[in-house]
C-alpha cells in the first residue's frame, strides 16, 4: 500500500481528484460525489488536528480494525462506515472539492514531519502508518468514483 508521504503520491491523488466533476457517479455505494469529498476530508482533518469528530479509543475497534487501516490489502467495496462519518446531507461539489484540495495541500506541506500525534481512536501511529491510512482511504473512495 502506498503512503501519502511517498514521492509522487500527492500528485497522483491530486490528479485523480481533478478528474472528478459534479456529475461523476459512484461505481458502488450510496454517496454522491460531493458527499464523498466531504467524507474524505474527515480523516485529513484528524491527522491535521483540526477536528476529532468525538472519536474515542475503543479496544474492540482497535483489535478488529486498526491493522486493516494501514495494511497492504485494499478495502472491499461497500464496507460499513462508522456512524459519525456517514454523510447523508447533500453537499456542494465545488465547495467540497476546494476544501479537500486545501487539506491535501496542507498535509503535503507537512510530509517531512516525522512525529505525528496519536490517532484519537487507534493511538500511537508511525508516520508510515498515518501515510498509508490516508492514502488507503482516499484511494478507496476515488476508486469508488472510477478515478
Amino acid at each position: 500500500m502506498k503512503s501519502f508521504f511517498e514521492n509522487g503520491v500527492y500528485d497522483e491523488i491530486s490528479s485523480r481528484i481533478d478528474q472528478l466533476d459534479k456529475d461523476t457517479k459512484a461505481v458502488w455505494g450510496k454517496m454522491q460525489v460531493g458527499q464523498m469529498l466531504h467524507h474524505c476530508q474527515m480523516p485529513l482533518n484528524i491527522i491535521l488536528q483540526k477536528e476529532d469528530y468525538g472519536v474515542k479509543p475503543n479496544w474492540l475497534v482497535n483489535l478488529l480494525f486498526k491493522k486493516s487501516m494501514y495494511s497492504n490489502k485494499p478495502w472491499r467495496k461497500n464496507m460499513p462506515t462508522a456512524p459519525g462519518f456517514k454523510i447523508t446531507a447533500d453537499k456542494d461539489f465545488e465547495v467540497e472539492k476546494k476544501k479537500i484540495v486545501n487539506l491535501i495541500n496542507e498535509l503535503n506541506d507537512q510530509r517531512e514531519k516525522e512525529d505525528w500525534q496519536p490517532h484519537p481512536a487507534f493511538g500511537k501511529l508511525t508516520k508510515e502508518q498515518w501515510g498509508k491510512m490516508q492514502y488507503k482511504h482516499l484511494d478507496h473512495h476515488l476508486r469508488q468514483f472510477g478515478v
